[in-house]
């Protein structure tokens, strides 16, 4: 399991966005799962995955590990729950591509709870950028109101924002190991869908579908990105992250023709741009005193 420690970060990057960019089209493969039942058993299947990786990787220190990471990888793991929650039911109420689009906005997302939270500058690129993903994001939304898709492209806002919360609490605490924290997420999302789901009956199809969903798409996208980007340029990482963005949409046209209206790929090649541009901008902090 170590080995993937040998693997260049920006490959593992790579592959992280790769694995992500298939959530969209299984989550249309289910066939009688409803959202809470495939937070179920999506979060099963991403829970036993992570055990054996944390296991594999801390060995008889996996438990100490956990514990050390206290209350601010609780915390961050619940909001990085409320993203699972949020991915599901905005891929079930609007299309891919919107959903992928809006999830890109998280390094713009960044530089504003940067700026908020951390005494961050926000660059003339960064407001720029901000203004450009704004811009975007308004000809998707605007559509959306036509094509009755509003709530999902709401919905899809909370991953963004929440995965910015948990960078900034990453940040806040840059002593503690915060890989416990995925952990903590998937047994929260899991929880939601125990609690929430109608009944936890799964047929072979959705069980597949499940295991697809729960290890190669979640469990391995976060942690290859995990890894990766560790030793990768955080201009690189927040590049090839891009590749979710651009091959979600292409994967549901391909196998189930799933086509948006034209305004989702403008405003989602707006927003793409803004994140290119915003990938470039080195800001500063205010005062070093206030990391």
């Amino acid at each position: 399991m170590n080995s993937i420690y040998k693997i260049p970060g920006y490959i593992l990057c790579l592959l992280g966005g790769f694995f992500l960019s298939w959530g969209g089209l299984i989550i249309r493969s289910f066939e009688t799962a409803d959202i809470w039942q495939i937070l179920t058993i999506r979060s099963f299947f991403f829970i036993i995955a992570l055990i054996i990786f944390l296991v594999f990787t801390y060995k008889r220190n996996t438990a100490k590990i956990i514990k050390q990471s206290g209350i601010p990888a609780v915390i961050a793991g619940l909001f990085l729950s409320l993203s699972f929650v949020a991915y599901i039911v905005a891929m079930s109420k609007t299309s891919v591509a919107n959903v992928v689009f809006i999830i890109s906005t998280q390094t713009i997302f960044l530089a504003v709870f940067g700026f908020l939270f951390l005494k961050e500058k926000i660059t003339l690129k960064g407001f720029i950028s901000i203004a450009l993903a704004f811009a975007g994001l308004v000809v998707m939304l605007g559509d959306s109101i036509n094509q009755g898709t509003l709530f999902g492209n709401i919905v899809a806002f909370a991953i963004p924002i929440n995965f910015t919360i948990l960078v900034m609490i990453i940040r806040k605490f840059p002593e503690l190991d915060m890989v416990p924290a995925i952990f903590y997420s998937g047994i929260f999302s899991g929880l939601y869908g125990i609690i929430l789901a109608s009944n936890l009956s799964f047929s072979p199809n959705d069980i597949l579908m499940g295991f697809f969903l729960g290890v190669p798409q979640l469990a391995f996208g976060f942690i290859c990105v995990t890894i990766g980007s560790k030793t990768t340029p955080a201009v690189t990482v927040g590049l090839l992250m891009l590749l979710e963005t651009i091959f979600a949409p292409v994967w549901v046209w391909l196998f189930l023709n799933e086509i948006p209206p034209l305004s989702v790929f403008v405003g989602g090649a707006i927003i793409i741009s803004a994140v290119i541009l915003k990938s470039f901008d080195k800001s500063k902090k205010i005062n070093n005193n206030n990391n």
